[in-house]
């Protein structure tokens, strides 16, 4: 009997349909046209990252999530129910749960629904149908141990630990992991439930901490039982449990009219330092609803809790785990004395919380802007030189090593770490191509508003870009998310004149360059791909020329002199 798999399995190793042999090109042409090794796909991946007809025949809505935690045995057992509306008639759709994790069953119509699993991705089946523009809801209850975090948040799962006190210390971090490792879900970046529900049940003497606004508890014999909502709408893997000896505390930001309650929930040792740490906080807010519009989750609120963990930016109950340090644990370019993980992590509130991915690949949308927000806070607290000079510290960390952006319909996320400095660098250069700061400051924030609350592929967020500016500037973002190699200035002198070309991979690349030529005299000149431009220059000056690396992200290569 034909299974629902059948009908859109991908085998690991063959392109059997019109569909897959598009997709097996499109990533060839990727593989050749950025010189990297050919990335090995399975059906796990293909089965995750696409967006098949079982998985587009239906929108989320709503998730509520209900379980209970064991700490002891590191398991957990419960329920998720999804409400969704229909897009198309169907009679399957594919949720995901990583098959380490039990499904005890699936109920809905009346009924238990039969399922199926292939890898990570369950395969439930209707009875009766659904049709287009329905709207119903199904429960899965499951069971299990989820996979412990190797190394949170980089490499994610549960975190089980302790706290100094030896009471239990608990918590998630599974961004690029997904969150079907712990709770089952349409584990596809694309569909953003509307709202969320969650209930965790822990043993007394734990508060667990989930995002958005809390509801209540209800204690259950030897457990209590917490429950959370989030009333706006929200990527999966942003969803999260905290589970410690919390205490409670909060403060207000007001903006205008508009007042947020900051909730904090820290260890219980930690009460005291933390009340003088997260001042911090308020000053960092207004610097960013000036650069990017109001704070988007007015309604959830905004929550620093307390981890185990480095940080991750669970949204509204960002995890925070620096220590109470400056900087990184303490390591930091310079003087500036702000805590990294709370400006990076509450950075990523707009940038990728708000303003979200569809597909892993193209991941940068969150990492490059909300890395480029850090140089925006820097700038608003200690001036323009000290931005830069924070942004040359980040310029140390990026690789050239492989492109940025991923493959796309296969989970796949590009360079993990150059999306995050390099992509960067490519905002701070565009600021320079730009060369008007009001316009270019103005253009992040239609951004954050134009794209707020929704989940975009990177093209749309570069249309917006050269419609906003007037100018098509799909070449110059591609230089730097689809190559690995950065964009090189040839110079060279001949008949006292310099001459500038630049020598790119992409087609129709150009980027104006400035320089200067001692002390007293700088030049800006457009400059091209497929012709020299040359600037009048005596000898002297040659002797003194430096091109402006503190401004754009390149590489300059001399070819030759007369």
């Amino acid at each position: 009997m034909e299974t629902p798999w059948q009908r859109f399995f991908v085998p690991d190793t063959v392109c059997h349909s019109f569909a897959m042999m598009r997709l097996c090109l499109s990533m060839l042409l990727l593989s050749v046209a950025h010189g990297v090794h050919a990335q090995s796909f399975t059906s796990a991946d293909s089965l995750r990252g696409m967006l098949t007809p079982m998985r587009t025949c239906f929108d989320v809505t709503h998730y509520e999530l209900d379980i209970a935690i064991d700490p002891d045995q590191r398991s957990i057992a419960g329920s998720n129910t999804i409400h969704f509306t229909a897009t198309a008639d169907f009679d399957s759709l594919q949720i995901d749960l990583f098959d380490n994790l039990t499904i005890d069953s699936i109920v809905g119509q009346g009924r238990r629904l039969r399922f199926s699993r292939r890898h990570h991705a369950v395969s439930v089946t209707f009875p009766d149908g659904v049709k287009r523009q329905e709207s119903t809801a199904f429960q899965i209850y499951y069971h299990g141990m989820p996979i412990a975090a190797k190394a949170a948040p980089w490499d994610g799962g549960f975190v089980w630990q302790k706290d100094a006190n030896g009471k239990h210390h608990i918590g998630v971090a599974c961004e690029g992991l997904g969150a079907s490792v712990w709770w089952p879900t349409k584990d596809h970046l694309s569909d953003e439930p509307d709202s969320v529900k969650m209930h965790f049940t822990v043993p007394n003497g734990l508060m667990a901490v989930g995002n958005g606004q809390y509801v209540g508890r209800r204690e259950q014999g030897p457990h209590t039982r917490w429950s959370w909502k989030v009333a706006d709408p929200i990527n999966n893997y942003n969803v999260t449990v905290n589970i410690g000896d919390y205490v409670h505390f909060s403060d207000w930001h007001v903006a205008g009219t508009d007042s947020l309650r900051l909730n904090y929930y820290v260890l219980r040792d930690n009460e005291q330092k933390a009340r003088e740490h997260f001042k911090q906080v308020g000053p960092m807010l207004k610097i960013y609803e000036e650069a990017f519009g109001p704070y988007p989750f007015y309604a959830d609120g905004y929550a620093l809790i307390e981890t185990s963990y480095a940080g991750m930016e669970h949204q509204s109950a960002i995890a925070y785990g620096n220590r109470y340090m400056k900087g990184y644990h303490g390591r930091f370019p310079s003087d500036m004395d702000f805590d990294y993980i709370i400006i990076h992590e509450t950075g990523h509130e707009w940038w990728g919380n708000s303003v979200s991915m569809n597909d892993l690949a193209d991941m940068w949308v969150h990492e490059s802007f909300c890395t480029y927000a850090e140089s925006v806070f820097v700038e608003a607290m200690y001036g323009y030189d000290r931005m830069v000079e924070y942004l040359l510290y980040q310029k140390h960390f990026i690789t050239d090593r492989s492109p940025i952006v991923g493959v796309y319909g296969m989970n796949h996320k590009g360079n993990s770490t150059d999306m995050y400095y390099k992509g960067s660098w490519m905002l701070h250069t565009l600021r320079s191509v730009v060369n008007d700061d009001v316009r270019f400051k103005a253009m992040l924030k239609a951004i954050a508003t134009e794209f707020r609350h929704s989940t975009v592929d990177g093209a749309d967020i570069i249309a917006f870009v050269s419609t906003y500016l007037g100018s098509d500037l799909a070449p110059f973002f591609h230089q730097y998310l689809n190559h690995a190699d950065l964009p090189v200035l040839e110079h060279r002198w001949a008949k006292g004149e310099l001459q500038l070309k630049w020598n790119s991979p992409e087609k129709g690349f150009a980027m104006p360059m400035e320089l200067s030529l001692g002390r007293d005299r700088a030049v800006r000149s457009a400059v091209h791909a497929d012709r020299w431009v040359s600037i009048p220059v005596s000898k002297k000056e040659l002797r003194h020329i430096q091109f402006w690396h503190h401004r754009f992200l390149f590489v300059d290569r001399k070819v030759g002199v007369e």
